[in-house]
């Protein structure tokens, strides 16, 4: 019997679906399907109570609104920096955007280190997520607000700041 299942959701025009996965009871795993990681054929497709309260956030989300729960979910293997930027893309409010060197700037005022934390060490991390959007990594961005990448597809971040009220130039786009 397996302990890993999933779901598709079906996301609005504009973006690709979106895949959920779930060790049975919290959310382990949110991702565009186009996202390298969507490897389903280990797992089981289930209808599971997480998948429900994901579904309803991903609802009210997609709606343009700020959900006011967070669905269960459960992010393995953090080291300590990796879980540092995870607590530091929670805290990005709906419709704003932070840099990778603000994020690293962030760390390096909360640690003792005289080493400097870099931008391409944070987006390592950040590219590292594996629950997309509920862990808003898309809010990411480059200096001078470039869009430098996303694991879930430029387009996907675009649209999804467009979603949180941002207007993004095809200048900002870095490939």
């Amino acid at each position: 019997m397996p302990t890993d299942y999933y779901h598709t959701y079906i996301t609005p025009e504009g973006f690709d679906d979106i895949i959920l996965r779930s060790d049975g009871t919290a959310l382990t795993g949110l991702y565009f399907a186009h996202h390298h990681d969507r490897n389903t054929h280990s797992s089981s497709e289930a209808e599971l109570p997480v998948f429900r309260d994901t579904r309803l956030w991903l609802d009210i989300y997609f709606s343009g609104k700020q959900p006011d729960f967070t669905p269960a979910y459960r992010i393995d293997n953090l080291t300590p920096f990796r879980q540092r930027v995870q607590q530091i893309m929670q805290s990005i409010p709906f419709g704003q955007m932070m840099t990778y060197g603000e994020i690293a700037k962030a760390i390096d005022d909360c640690t003792d280190s005289a080493a400097k934390m870099s931008a391409q060490a944070v987006g390592g991390a950040v590219g590292w997520n594996p629950i997309c959007i509920i862990v808003p990594c898309h809010r990411v961005i480059g200096a001078r607000g470039q869009l430098v990448g996303y694991g879930g597809g430029i387009n996907n971040k675009i649209n999804l700041l467009g979603l949180e009220g941002h207007s993004i130039s095809k200048s900002l786009i870095v490939t």
